[in-house]
C-alpha cells in the first residue's frame, strides 16, 4: 500500500468515523475469513460497518475523528455505526458466538470513551423500531380501550332489549 492509498484510507476513515455516533475495538485473533464475513453481513444489515485496519492508521483515522481513549494493541476490528445500540448489538453477537475468538476490547459512544458494562448494557436495550413500536401501542392503548368499552355497552344494552 502506497502512502498515498493510506493517506486516502485514513481521510475516510475519519470522516465515516466522525459521522459515527459508536466505535467498538475487537479483537479477532483466530476467527476465520468465513466467520469474519458473516460478521460483516450481519453488520452491513443492520447499517454498520466493520474493518480491520492496521493499528497506526486506526489510530490516525481516531486521532482525526476525534475521538479519544481507545487503545489499540494486537489485532483490532473496528465496527462502527450512527446508531449506538445496533453497532453494540452488532459487536456483542459477533462477541457472543464467537466466544473467545472475539473479544470487546473497547469502545467510544459520541466521541468519549466507555467501559465493557456501558457497551453491554447498550447491547440489551431494545433497538429503534422496537421503542417506536413500544411507543405506538402506548398511544393506542386509550383509544383501544375505549372502543372494547363501547363495544361491550353495545352488548350490554342489546341484551337487554
Amino acid at each position: 500500500m502506497t502512502r498515498t492509498e493510506k493517506e486516502q484510507l485514513v481521510a475516510g476513515m475519519s470522516e465515516a468515523l466522525k459521522a459515527s455516533q459508536a466505535v467498538i475495538v475487537c479483537d479477532y485473533k483466530g476467527v476465520t475469513h468465513k466467520e469474519l464475513e458473516q460478521v460483516r453481513a450481519v453488520a452491513s444489515e443492520s447499517g454498520t460497518h466493520v474493518k480491520v485496519v492496521k493499528n497506526t492508521l486506526a489510530s490516525l483515522a481516531l486521532k482525526h475523528a476525534d475521538i479519544e481513549g481507545l487503545e489499540l494493541k494486537d489485532t483490532n476490528l473496528l465496527v462502527w455505526g450512527e446508531d449506538q445500540i445496533n453497532t453494540c448489538k452488532t459487536a456483542d453477537k459477533a462477541a457472543a458466538e464467537l466466544k473467545d475468538r472475539f473479544v470487546i476490547k473497547a469502545g467510544a459512544l459520541e466521541g468519549q470513551s466507555v467501559d465493557l458494562a456501558t457497551i453491554h448494557a447498550m447491547a440489551k436495550l431494545p433497538g429503534r423500531d422496537e421503542l417506536i413500536g413500544m411507543l405506538l401501542n402506548v398511544w393506542q392503548a386509550p383509544i383501544r380501550n375505549f372502543t372494547i368499552g363501547l363495544d361491550a355497552l353495545k352488548r350490554k344494552h342489546e341484551e337487554e332489549a
